[in-house]
């Protein structure tokens, strides 16, 4: 563990490149990126395209829609420039003579895909303000960032060109993809090292909370670290001061770009970096013993990171090479996004950053998540995955029944081939895992794009039997998984209660003063059976005979009130009343019949004592 460490390290040598992007910020309070793109030899009409989508999320974001004033010069002249398309530009001029163009960005988007720029901070994905210029995408690049606010650094995971001190100055980039896989952090942060494997990692973090277990983080991030490179490439942990060892990581340095809010979850993977925000509540205090918070942020860290190898070098086929113009569709991401999802938290075990009954309980979390979704009947993960585009960052009040995560049941999906290949004696996930980074990954580089058929045979080869059936059903079906089957021949028991109001009646809302605001009805639950509808505000309840004495029609304003009011169960089993509902300020009386038996809900625990790892050396192995 280190102190704050300095910026990527100076690789001496002049500014030159084919393309060159200097980025400015001469007024951080307007929220606008000035940005002048110089193409050394540019074609005599000069296309200029900005990418409607980045790697790693799914969805045409529209980015050019930021973009303002456009302007090009050459040699001291104005050249035309004509807008193509939503996101295309064409610019008339001479060809192999320098072209100077400018434009300017807003940017005011917090997520981790876009740009952002205040008086505080600033961060932007390549990929959202840096346009490419139609057939120079092969060749280097150069990001250029010289001035910014007193007291401002720059973090990134480009390899330096020429920079200060403070991390400004100019950083290389041999072609476009490196360029836009490459965030940008800018400002005054936090910033910590260390060593994992004998490869340097820095870790970055915008705007912490003033104090935190600083020695903590590092020192977990980097067990988490050691742990994946053990996992992809096997090996005894060599001393830390000594040179990277060879095949140890598909990178010679990593940094981890984490950005805190008050309020937040994500994170966006890259080749040599990952850009995350989380909440300040996340990161560990000093002397504090931390909780299911810091889990989550650790569990995001091991996540992001395993996707240097799981979908940033071991990539679907489909998306080789990526087109920034439109969708890349591929059934696959229940792979690239469930695997790395059964993973994030099991590594997080084997790291020894968490223990066995903390990681059942975070595995019991992801299957109650998945029971509690009725489209995992309706949707497969395959079908899920093609449809992210569509659906997955379009979340309404009726995705729960139409759709389920390709993150947390692929996971389940990993989790039960995973059991599967145990329970057979034929070694484990993580063997196809690794077989398939040997088949498709050679030396650490993209050289085959993966296919469901690769996974299919390397299922196979490491099975020693097809998969086909269980790919099909599991996959590409939308039946119930076998975990409970799979869980209790590994020593793990599934104890059953009463699940929360909310999922035994069928429905998702928020409760307060004003009354129970309906935001989801559950397909086939109780509510939809009396005809509630999302945007329903349930006020009260009449009961069908109220004791002598006793007012017949109440006011609720919680699930519990419900609860508190309803009578014993009539002769057909079921606790009746009369639901008060106002729709489009419309009062309307719903019969509700509530059954006496009650939707179960699981909690994992150990049958046996969790030291013992006789039994297939799950989930420790």
């Amino acid at each position: 563990m280190s102190a704050p460490s300095s910026p990527s390290a100076q690789v001496s040598g002049p500014a030159v490149a084919a393309l060159h992007y200097a980025v400015a910020l001469p007024e951080p309070h307007t929220h606008l990126l000035q940005v002048t793109l110089t193409i050394a030899q540019p074609s005599a009409t000069q296309t200029l395209m900005l990418p409607v989508w980045i790697p790693g999320s799914y969805l045409v974001r529209e980015f050019a829609r930021h973009v303002q004033g456009m302007t090009a010069r050459q040699s001291g002249r104005a050249c035309p420039v004509t807008a193509l398309d939503k996101h295309r530009w064409q610019v008339s001029c001479r060809a192999g003579v320098p072209l100077e163009v400018h434009y300017v960005v807003y940017a005011h988007d917090a997520s981790v895909r876009a740009a952002w720029l205040d008086a505080e901070r600033c961060f932007f994905n390549p990929a959202a303000v840096c346009v490419q210029a139609e057939g120079h995408a092969h060749l280097p690049h150069v990001l250029a960032l010289t001035e910014a606010p007193a007291g401002w650094e720059l973090a990134t995971a480009l390899p330096a060109q020429e920079v200060d001190a403070r991390g400004l100055g100019c950083y290389a980039a041999p072609d476009y993809d490196t360029l836009a896989d490459s965030p940008v952090e800018l400002g005054r942060f936090w910033s910590g090292s260390f060593t994992a494997h004998g490869i340097p990692h820095r870790l970055v973090i915008s705007q912490p909370p003033p104090s935190f277990d600083a020695d903590r983080l590092l020192a977990d991030t980097r067990r988490i670290c050691e742990a994946e490179m053990r996992f992809w490439h096997g090996g005894t942990p060599p001393d830390t001061d000594a040179q990277p060892s060879p095949g140890m990581a598909p990178f010679d340095h990593y940094l981890f770009l984490l950005h805190t809010v008050q309020d937040g979850y994500g994170g966006l993977e890259h080749g040599a970096s990952t850009a995350l925000i989380a909440s300040r509540k996340t990161l560990p205090r000093p002397g504090v013993r931390p909780g299911d918070d810091y889990t989550t942020l650790l569990g995001l860290i091991s996540h992001e990171y395993f996707h240097a190898w799981n979908v940033k070098r071991l990539r679907p086929a489909d998306l080789l090479p990526y087109d920034y113009t439109q969708e890349n569709y591929t059934s696959l991401l229940w792979f690239f996004e469930g695997i790395t999802s059964y993973y994030d938290d099991l590594l997080l075990l084997r790291a020894g950053c968490i223990d066995a009954a903390t990681y059942l309980r975070q595995l019991d979390r992801a299957i109650e998540q998945v029971r509690a979704t009725p489209g995992r009947h309706v949707q497969s993960v395959a079908d899920a995955s093609r449809d992210a585009w569509i659906k997955y960052y379009r979340p309404d009040e009726h995705t729960p029944n139409a759709t389920v995560s390709y993150y947390t049941k692929g996971a389940l999906v990993a989790l039960c081939l995973d059991l599967t290949l145990r329970e057979e004696g034929h070694a484990s996930l993580d063997d196809v895992m690794r077989l398939l980074w040997q088949r498709c990954c050679p030396q650490g580089h993209t050289q085959k794009g993966l296919t469901e058929a690769d996974v299919a045979d390397a299922l196979e080869t490491v099975g020693g039997r097809s998969f086909a059936r269980e790919l099909r059903q599991w996959v590409h079906g939308t039946a119930e998984l076998p975990v409970e089957k799979l869980l209790s021949l590994h020593g793990v028991r599934i104890l059953r209660s009463a699940a929360s109001l909310p999922r035994q009646w069928g429905l998702r809302c928020q409760e307060g003063p004003a009354g129970i605001q309906i935001q989801t009805v559950l397909r086939g639950g109780v509510a939809e059976a009396a005809g509630m509808a999302p945007g329903d505000e349930w006020l009260g309840v009449e009961l069908p005979d109220p004791l002598p004495g006793s007012h017949g029609a109440w006011r609720v304003a919680t699930l519990a009130d419900v609860e508190a009011l309803l009578p014993p169960p009539g002769p057909s089993g079921l606790r009746e009343v009369t639901a008060l509902v106002a729709r489009d300020r419309r009062l309307l009386r719903l019969p509700l019949g509530l059954p006496a038996t009650t939707v179960q809900q699981w909690k994992l625990g150990f049958s046996r004592p969790p030291g013992n790892r006789a039994h297939k050396h799950w989930p420790w192995a």
